[in-house]
C-alpha cells in the first residue's frame, strides 16, 4: 500500500504554512517534503526545516541532473520538489504532505495519481492584503504583487479537491485535519490496509 500525496497551495499570506504546521505538530504518521529553493531564508526560517536554500546555479544543476519532481518560478526565486525523496517515503508507505504551488501541484497530479489537493483561501483580498501587511516582511511595491498574483493563484481553485477559508485559524486547523482523516479512511485505502482483518470478519 504506497502512502497518500497530500498537496497543500495558496497564495501568499492565506496562512498555509502556519496550518501546514499545526498539522505536523498533531499528526506523526505525516512526513513533510522540504522543497529546494533559490530565495534567500525568511526570519525564522532554518535550512533543512523550512527549504533547501541553494544558489541559482547549484538549482540549474539539479534540474539539468532531472532531480526535480516539479519546479516553479515565483517572484524571481525558483522553487523544486526532490522526485528521488518523495517516491521513496509514498513506496514505503508513508503519507507525505507537499507544500507547493498551483503550478507545481499540477505538474504533480500528472505525474502522481490519486494526489490530494487542497487549497487554503484567505476570507477576503482585504483581509490578505492586511495579513502581508502586518507581517512585515515586504515593502509596498512587493505586497501590491503579492495581491496581483494572489487573484491569478485564487483562480486555480478549481482545480483541487478541498478548499479551505482561512477566517478562524483553530477552525481552519481542524478541517485541514479532517480532510487527511477522511482520506485516510476511504473504503479503497481501509481495504489495502486492512484486507486480512476485514476477510476475517466475513
Amino acid at each position: 500500500m504506497s502512502g497518500i500525496l497530500f498537496i497543500v497551495s495558496a497564495p501568499s499570506g492565506a496562512g498555509k504554512t502556519s496550518l501546514v504546521r499545526a498539522l505536523l505538530a498533531t499528526d506523526a504518521g505525516l512526513r513533510l517534503s522540504v522543497s529546494c529553493t533559490t530565495r534567500a531564508p525568511r526570519p525564522g526560517e532554518a535550512d533543512g526545516r523550512d527549504y533547501h536554500f541553494v544558489s541559482a546555479e547549484k538549482f540549474e544543476r539539479m534540474v539539468e541532473r532531472s532531480e526535480f519532481l516539479e519546479t516553479a518560478e515565483i517572484y524571481g526565486h525558483r522553487y523544486g520538489t526532490s522526485h528521488r525523496w518523495l517516491s521513496a517515503q509514498l513506496a514505503a508507505g508513508h503519507d507525505v504532505l507537499l507544500e507547493i504551488d498551483w503550478q507545481g501541484a499540477a505538474q504533480v497530479r500528472r505525474l502522481i495519481a490519486g494526489t490530494v489537493g487542497i487549497f487554503v483561501l484567505p476570507p477576503s483580498l482585504a483581509e490578505l492584503e492586511a495579513r502581508l501587511v502586518k507581517r512585515a516582511q515586504d515593502g509596498p511595491e512587493i505586497v501590491a504583487r503579492r495581491l496581483a498574483a494572489a487573484r491569478e493563484e485564487i483562480s486555480h481553485v478549481g482545480e483541487f479537491d478541498y478548499v479551505i477559508i482561512n477566517s478562524d485559524f483553530d477552525r481552519a486547523a481542524q478541517d485541514l485535519a479532517s480532510i487527511v482523516r477522511a482520506e485516510r479512511l476511504k473504503l479503497s485505502r481501509q481495504l489495502a490496509r486492512h484486507n486480512e482483518m476485514i476477510n476475517r470478519m466475513k
